[in-house]
């Protein structure tokens, strides 16, 4: 017979682990995490590592450190999902039922969707401080760059976190400025939208940064090839279909990214939807057509930008309705959109970006423009929320 949890969550991330422990002290028994992996990483930290600003060891932690007391980890990987039967089918073959199912396993990144990407972010002269191994070796191009042209892109598309594609830019930038070498590297950022954000208050205050360090923008634009030895970009127009060949000695790139395929598979996705993004009340984050399934963070099909400071609104909501509807209530709470994003804008002062699901300003202090580029807000952003993450969000506290 499979075995049986009252509550399974499929993915030990940040999702995963803070609403096990959340769930476990509001008295839920039974709950198992479906997790392959055997290291935690908070992942603000690689923006940090890839501009020279923290080590790697500070962003990793084992999965069985950080499994809250009383959880049951399940060390594998999910593969299938029948949610008819109440029963997902995990990498190795095995079979679990589940009373309530969490479905939160982040995204995965579609490097093949750029053709010659993969190959040029393991080259020599190519990195993406979003793979955790490769965040050092960004800062090691980066660092070591004194005259050519560094590239940053950013896909179009949900992704974790936009604005981290911007962040090593501007911690190195400042590097460079420190170093006297600014004005003999040229600097251009790929963004797929309109503006550097889309929050207008945001906008400005980066805008003023991005005039600073004499970045070309190029808003609008995608990467849709590199050619790894030839060190050629190219960037595409979105608007007009023109293509730009840019030569870069540095390039830093984002992957698009969506839910993982085996999630795509199943039938919680929207029919139609094409990132594979679970089905849910965005503001219950309930499955829209199974009761007992539930999903946020990245793999969530909610409006929000994704990120940390969305996630930890999240799991507080999910957590009290899925109390509430194993009790048989009406569901208690709803996520209000609530979004963060903390831009590194130089090696010591940060531009915090709190903004709804509708990319309007939402400071956790009214009437505070946050946005304002702030020393305090690199010290809350580098020393506190690591700490916070670490000793409280993970445990359910915070």
């Amino acid at each position: 017979m499979a075995a049986r949890h009252e509550v399974l969550i499929i993915g030990g991330g940040n999702a995963g682990i803070s609403l096990a422990a959340r769930l476990h002290r509001y008295g839920v028994t039974d709950v198992a995490v479906v997790e392959p992996k055997d290291h935690h990483l908070y992942q603000p930290l690689f923006s940090h590592i890839a501009g020279g600003r923290a080590q790697a060891t500070e962003a990793i932690r084992s999965q069985l450190s950080v499994t809250p007391t009383g959880v049951t980890w399940i060390h594998d990987g999910a593969a299938a999902i029948d949610a008819d039967a109440n029963t997902v089918t995990l990498a190795s073959g095995a079979e679990v039922a589940y009373g309530q199912l969490v479905v939160c396993p982040g995204l995965q990144y579609d490097w093949d969707a750029v053709p010659g990407l993969a190959e040029a972010v393991h080259s020599a002269h190519g990195s993406s401080h979003y793979e955790f191994e490769l965040a050092p070796k960004t800062w090691t191009l980066l660092s070591g760059m004194t005259s050519g042209t560094a590239v940053f892109t950013m896909p179009a598309g949900p992704i974790k976190c936009g604005g981290a594609s911007q962040k090593p830019m501007y911690l190195a930038c400042d590097y460079w400025r420190e170093q006297g070498v600014l004005d003999s590297i040229r600097v251009v950022m790929v963004q797929p939208y309109p503006t550097v954000f889309g929050v207008p208050e945001i906008d400005d205050e980066l805008d003023r940064k991005i005039a600073e360090y004499g970045i070309e923008l190029r808003t609008n634009s995608e990467l849709v090839a590199v050619d790894a030895g030839s060190q050629v970009a190219t960037i595409r127009d979105t608007g007009t279909g023109a293509e730009e060949a840019l030569r870069y000695d540095v390039l830093n790139a984002v992957p698009p990214q969506s839910a993982p395929d085996w999630l795509k598979a199943t039938d919680l996705p929207a029919p139609g939807e094409p990132g594979g993004f679970v089905e849910v009340d965005r503001q219950t984050l309930r499955h829209l057509r199974y009761p007992n399934v539930w999903s946020l963070g990245d793999a969530a099909g909610t409006t929000n930008s994704k990120s940390g400071g969305a996630l930890r609104k999240q799991t507080k909501v999910v957590a009290q309705n899925l109390v509430a509807a194993r009790k048989g209530k009406a569901l208690p709470a709803k996520y209000d959109g609530y979004s963060v994003c903390p831009f590194t804008v130089s090696r010591s002062t940060v531009v915090f970006a709190e903004f709804d699901d509708r990319y309007r300003p939402r400071p956790s202090i009214p009437r505070v423009p946050t946005w304002n580029e702030s020393r305090l807000s690199w010290v809350v952003d580098r020393d506190i929320f690591p700490q916070v993450y670490w000793n409280l969000i993970l445990k359910g506290r915070a």
